[in-house]
């Protein structure tokens, strides 16, 4: 349980700030409640984003970590760490909360039994405040990037423990970031706990204002998923069955990719098919809902194209088609697997500035990882792919048919790049076990949660947070 509520943690130029910016979001409120209202997507939970704490959330009888993840990306960071508070303490009750319906329905599929998901209430003062009254949550955990300035100091206020886990700060959020340095360090020094994934990232968030002794570089949680063990790999081949491959063709997977990025892979796949037949191209895009734009697209390149969603899957015979053909990937959930089937992974978000997703999932199936200049959002892993030899950065879109086509020719050098993108993901390994002991150790020095801490079973010889600023500080480079 959370200590009593206090005086308001902000002062002089930051009290001002604050003050502006909540009279920003007050102004803007009937622009918020209309784009809620027309995005089909936003209308679910409408009542949960304005404040309204759903019914289950109120009644809950253990001790309450509070977990937000935007969507399906952060979500995706965290079932291994939650998986494994869970099972260290059965009793407490972990709420996590998303904006977006993707992210909400990989916690009830992945996280069935060991999270309850909300939805993330808009950043209005009465609405977190309502939700951090409500949930009395001893711990706030942070996935990422996502800063809502009132819920960090409402959080503050109540003197919740903040956790800021699997950290990252883009480029672009950086600069940003900069622009309201002032507004934003009060609330950065909110942070108790800043677990970060690379040391670019620790000194970016030291720079806009968190505490140099609560940051950590721990790495990227997205390491520690075990896709392909031996559960994985059945589905994987039952995947391929009931995709309609057959056993004779290769398949190009290209997953959450973006507009304009379609017609770029789409044109390399038609250029390889004029002297490879036996290709398959599976195509992911990012939002599914733009499945019929791209369905068009590729009818316009006189491609044929086969819907996921629209196979028969009590019939997996019937999918079979002749290459080549496209295969839209228009469903949810079963991308990091279709990812085994290819001998080559492209990641979207890289030929276009987006920043790049998930640069581990073909990785951990021991598949060639190509990806393009863009990739801001998983540099420090894209950058030791490279090193390792186990991707391929595309400079022009033009250059993907040729690269495509070479692993083709050359199996053994497409074996040999999955073998040394898969030891990347292998030396990255371990990040829960070192979140979860940061974690502990700052519930354990929590006062009068001390008692029935998470982790009781950690070693408690081991140093709190705020002695082990000497790792960090050690190969840090602040910013002049």
């Amino acid at each position: 349980m959370p200590h009593a509520k206090t005086p308001l943690p902000l002062s002089g130029n930051g009290l001002m700030l604050w003050l502006a910016y909540n009279i920003v979001l007050m102004l803007g409120f009937p622009f918020i409640i209309g784009l809620l209202l027309t995005k089909k997507r936003c209308q679910r939970g409408l009542l949960a984003r304005l404040g309204k704490v759903p019914a289950p959330l109120r009644c809950l009888t253990g001790s309450v970590v509070w977990v937000h993840a935007v969507s399906l990306g952060e979500v995706t960071a965290i079932v291994p760490l939650l998986k494994a508070m869970k099972t260290a303490d059965p009793c407490q009750e972990i709420i996590v909360s998303t904006v977006t319906e993707t992210g909400r329905e990989l916690v009830l599929n992945q996280l069935q039994g060991v999270a309850t998901h909300c939805y993330a209430p808009l950043d209005m003062w009465w609405a977190v405040t309502r939700y951090v009254r409500m949930l009395k949550p001893r711990l706030f955990l942070l996935v990422e990037s996502e800063i809502w300035p009132n819920l960090l100091t409402c959080l503050k206020q109540h003197q919740v423990p903040v956790c800021l886990i699997n950290g990252r700060i883009s480029s672009r959020s950086f600069s940003r970031y900069r622009l309201v340095k002032r507004f934003m360090k009060p609330v950065w020094a909110t942070m108790t706990l800043a677990l970060m994934q690379s040391d670019h990232d620790a000194e970016r968030i030291t720079e806009l204002g968190a505490h140099v002794n609560v940051v950590h570089v721990t790495g990227n949680m997205k390491c520690d998923q075990l896709l392909a063990d031996s559960n994985a790999v059945d589905s994987m081949k039952a995947l391929r069955t009931s995709l309609g491959i057959s056993d004779g063709e290769s398949v190009i997977v290209a997953g959450s990719t973006h507009p304009r990025e379609e017609e770029h892979l789409l044109s390399a796949y038609q250029s390889l098919c004029d002297s490879r037949k036996h290709v398959v191209l599976v195509l992911a895009p990012r939002h599914i809902e733009r499945a019929s734009e791209i369905e068009g697209l590729i009818a316009q390149l006189g491609m044929s194209c086969v819907r996921r969603s629209q196979m028969a899957e009590k019939n997996p015979a019937s999918t079979h088609q002749q290459s080549p053909r496209v295969i839209l990937l228009d469903t949810r959930g079963e991308l990091p697997y279709v990812y085994g089937l290819g001998f080559v992974g492209f990641v979207g978000g890289t030929l276009v500035p987006v920043g790049g997703h998930n640069v581990l999932e073909p990785a951990q199936w021991g598949r060639p990882v190509f990806f393009g200049p863009y990739v801001d959002h998983c540099r420090d892993l894209a950058h030791q792919l490279l090193q390792a030899g186990g991707a391929i950065q595309i400079k022009q879109p033009k250059d993907l048919a040729t690269h495509f086509l070479r692993l083709l020719e050359c199996p053994t050098e497409a074996e040999q790049m999955g073998r040394h993108a898969l030891s990347v993901v292998q030396a990255n390994r371990g990040v829960v076990k070192k979140n979860l002991e940061l974690i502990g150790q700052l519930l354990n020095s929590s006062g009068p949660t001390a008692h029935d801490s998470v982790y009781p079973h950690l070693d408690s010889s081991m140093q709190s947070p705020d002695a082990m600023d000497n790792r960090f500080e050690s190969s840090r480079t602040m910013f002049p």
